[in-house]
């Protein structure tokens, strides 16, 4: 767990650097605001179409070499954008940098693969507080790097870097969790190639709905991180230092959140019932996005909403772990990851066009709405299956 742990958190502090930096670079190079949000998309339909293919890789070859070539390709992918002097150079990199991002799902394939059924939850905590780190980290330090008047090649040199050093870590310290004897042992190579259909496998496994939550949960995430540095942007007169800032707080709460109380939490309330506190926070952050109007009652709505936000991604990956057998566990959480990527496609989209048409308060409300959809599948789920987590596969 620790080195698993150290390369993921050496991963998403590169990928933090670059969080607060693009808003900044793309107008730069002749973007509007309409410009930013496709570029997010670029990134997230690279990992919305390549994430089930590492996933799937990473059942027949492993684990550890899957994570090594994501690690390699973002490094590639932070210098095309450190070295990009006109727009189309940043969506190529950007969208070379989502078809590379396939670590998290592989990570926590792996991190499903080292854990007991009754920790899982607070495994999937440990990649998220991971996560949170990043963000800690990452945005902060890309925000100094780039300085008042941003300068974007340093800060994506340094992102480069810190993934080159993931995958060195990796190469040196992490051990393969599904070795050719567990793949063999679980059928994974006689595996029949329907049995390799990413909708065979949801619809067999009843995982279809589990899997939305995925793209609704990241739809509301993707709209809030896009709106927030606009906003401040045009409201506060921001730039990439001050969104940087409150980013890494936020990030040092997810880590919190993630690496401290999960645990004990879902000792406590068990897993659906955590999320679906969560979820309900998640939600009442972005209503207080809409009417927010001031600088410390909009920090103050990103704050409840990406907290309650923070806990949900390793709840459901907890979840969806438990209800798939290892000889598709990776492939698994691979079509959750495209979920979630589709889902930071439509996100950034519908906050771009309501933003265009609403304004910011109407941006704010598209995400409340989708959001709410999101909180019913909770409820719903409560209530059919109670509080107790379906026995592992």
């Amino acid at each position: 767990m620790p080195v698993l742990f150290g390369v993921v958190l050496l991963d998403l502090i590169g990928f933090g650097i670059v969080i607060p930096i693009l808003p900044f670079l793309s107008p730069q190079l002749g973007a509007d605001k309409l410009d930013i949000a496709y570029i997010i998309v670029a990134y997230a339909v690279g990992a919305g179409l390549f994430a089930p293919l590492w996933g799937r890789l990473s059942d027949r070859i492993g684990r550890k070499p899957v994570i090594m070539i994501c690690l390699a390709g973002a490094a590639l992918s932070y210098v095309m954008l450190g070295l990009a002097s006109e727009l189309w150079m940043v969506y190529v990199a950007r969208a070379f940098a989502g078809s590379m991002a396939g670590n998290v799902g592989v990570a926590s394939a792996m991190m499903a693969d080292i854990t007991h059924p009754q920790n899982r939850a607070r495994g999937m905590g440990l990649i998220g507080a991971a996560f949170g780190l990043g963000l800690v980290l990452g945005p902060m330090l890309g925000g100094l790097l780039s300085g008042d008047q941003p300068g974007f090649v340093l800060p994506c040199l340094v992102a480069g870097v810190m993934s080159v050093l993931a995958m060195v870590a990796a190469a040196v310290f992490l051990p393969e969790s599904l070795s050719a004897e567990k793949r063999a042992a679980a059928g994974v190579r006689q595996r029949s190639a329907v049995a390799d259909s990413s909708y065979r496998i949801l619809r067999d496994g009843g995982n279809g709905l589990l899997v939305l939550q995925f793209s609704l949960h990241n739809i509301c995430v993707s709209s809030l991180t896009y709106l927030f540095p606009l906003w401040a942007g045009d409201a506060l007169d921001w730039g990439p230092r001050q969104v940087g800032i409150v980013f890494g707080i936020q990030g040092a709460i997810m880590a919190v959140v993630q690496g401290g109380l999960m645990g004990p939490l879902v000792r406590k309330l068990g897993e659906l019932q955590l999320l679906r506190i969560s979820v309900t926070a998640m939600v009442t952050g972005l209503a207080m996005g809409v009417v927010a109007d001031t600088m410390l009652f909009k920090v103050s709505s990103i704050f409840v909403a990406m907290t309650g936000a923070t806990l949900c991604m390793p709840l459901l990956n907890a979840i969806l772990s438990h209800r798939s057998p290892l000889v598709v566990r990776g492939q698994m959480l691979g079509i959750a990851g495209a979920a979630a990527s589709w889902g930071r496609v439509v996100g950034p989209l519908l906050a771009g066009f309501n933003l265009a048409l609403f304004g910011y308060h109407g941006a704010w409300l598209g995400s409340v709405f989708v959001s709410l959809f999101y909180l019913a599948w909770c409820y719903r789920e409560y209530a059919r299956r109670g509080n107790t987590s379906p026995p592992p596969a």
